[in-house]
């Protein structure tokens, strides 16, 4: 929703919390980032090479999971929020700019960095660009907050050497005040069999999904937090067709303590609360890539960790403040934050 994007300004704890025996089993450090700018955008190509992105046209680079970190400023991006980037290789990234009008951008690399060429610039004054997603790294698609009803929706084919909005007929309606979070660059996924969900908050919890890649939709409401246009769902992980996750809450209220995680079983159809509590605003969550059940969620207030949808507390959690998040191998994730915050988790399975 344009204007109202959630900017985390905590403190960033590492305290614990004396939950369990095993959740003192888990740890996690803290790399050395080499920026203060906040991070918001991560991708993991593998568990070396790693790119994240932030504020001020700034992107982040590992060849080496985060024992160096290469940082960058996108030229002519300086004033810049690089909410999403989406890699394919330690040479080949897009990035993608939120923000009012022709602030919203995608751009792309394909040597590493060294240069940036600019692919889509929003020429819709009422847009806002949220996220993006691709199917492979030729086949990708932007969602951005509605227009007189309608999301924007734009897609490429050829590697981003054009961007083309998904006819107006063919793109789903939104509900008053109903919009995408451009938090943690997750509010849209994408997945093989031309799958793809997006999700949205502000007076609604919706997930909107499509099986031909946004050809036709279909929408479900969600047992999340939804009171006013600083709520909804945030962000979407998706661990088989089947089985998706998604998280939010209420960003101006992040230690509140309410609905935020839900989880699907059917593809995004029927929707299920978690009952594991605790549950606080979460602006990312990410599924282990060797079993979707283990769950990773950030947000401003906490980081959890859960391996069995069926407990009832969390297998571990932490008072930090993160944006995004994801698994760089089974067991092993990193997460990105405020003032150029990257921890790395590992965690037990």
């Amino acid at each position: 929703m344009r204007g109202k994007r959630p900017v985390h300004r905590r403190s960033f704890w590492f305290v614990p919390l004396a939950l369990s025996t095993c959740a003192l089993a888990q740890s996690f450090t803290v790399q050395n980032s080499n920026t203060h700018e906040d991070l918001r955008g991560l991708s993991a190509v593998s568990a070396s090479i790693i790119w994240a992105s932030g504020t001020h046209g700034t992107y982040l680079r590992t060849v080496d999971g985060g024992l160096i970190w290469t940082v960058g400023q996108v030229a002519g991006a300086e004033t810049l929020d690089f909410r999403d980037v989406e890699a394919f290789s330690a040479e080949e990234a897009y990035l993608l700019a939120a923000g009012p009008g022709e602030q919203s951008r995608i751009y792309k690399t394909s040597n590493g960095g060294k240069s940036w060429v600019l692919q889509f610039t929003n020429q819709e004054p009422k847009g806002f660009y949220d996220c993006m997603a691709f199917w492979d790294r030729d086949h990708g698609i932007a969602l951005g907050d509605a227009i007189d009803g309608v999301f924007e929706i734009t897609e490429t084919g050829d590697g981003g050497a054009h961007w083309n909005p998904i006819p107006e007929p063919l793109r789903p309606h939104s509900l008053a005040e109903e919009g995408a979070f451009a938090a943690s660059g997750t509010c849209i996924m994408a997945k093989a069999d031309n799958l793809l969900w997006f999700v949205t908050g502000g007076n609604a919890a919706r997930v909107f999904r499509s099986s031909n890649r946004g050809n036709t939709w279909s929408a479900a409401d969600v047992p999340i937090t939804h009171q006013g246009a600083s709520a909804g769902i945030f962000s979407i992980a998706v661990g088989s067709p089947s089985y998706v996750v998604v998280g939010g809450g209420d960003y101006k209220q992040a230690e509140k303590e309410g609905s935020t995680l839900a989880y699907s079983e059917d593809g995004g159809i029927t929707w299920r609360a978690f009952e594991i509590r605790p549950q606080f605003y979460f602006s990312a969550v990410a599924l282990d890539p060797a079993n979707s059940r283990h769950l990773l969620a950030v947000g401003s207030a906490r980081a959890v960790y859960s391996d069995d949808i069926e407990n009832r507390a969390w297998r571990a959690s932490w008072e930090m403040n993160l944006n995004a998040a994801t698994f760089t191998a089974p067991g092993q994730a990193l997460a990105v934050g405020p003032k150029g915050k990257v921890v790395r988790f590992t965690l037990p399975r």
